[in-house]
């Protein structure tokens, strides 16, 4: 079982933002007040780190923390959002490299 689930939606052409939004979300099964708080906090630092370099900026991004969050291992957690970032088809398309 996954460590979150994501969910994507297009984000209001209204909000002409430069960067991605994300938004984090744990239910109460997941545990009690110092556990939401600790996955929620994993799920925001992994965000951190892959949303802003891969993420489609025309994009809104939920992350639903699930129990499985708290044992992960981080870097499997950073896998399964790319992954999950892949399957949805919200990566943002890759930059060309300039050769001289």
């Amino acid at each position: 079982m996954s460590g979150f689930v994501l969910q994507v939606a297009p984000a209001p052409e209204a909000l002409a933002l430069p960067v991605a939004r994300v938004g984090f979300t744990v239910s109460r099964k997941v545990g009690n007040a110092v556990a939401r708080n600790r996955v929620r906090r994993r799920l925001r630092e992994i965000a951190r780190q892959v949303i802003p370099a891969q993420g489609r900026r025309d994009l809104d991004y939920v992350l639903v923390g699930r129990q499985a969050a708290l044992r992960r291992d981080f870097a499997e957690l950073r896998r399964e959002l790319i992954e999950a970032l892949k399957r949805l088809k919200a990566l943002a398309p890759e930059k060309p490299v300039a050769t001289p």
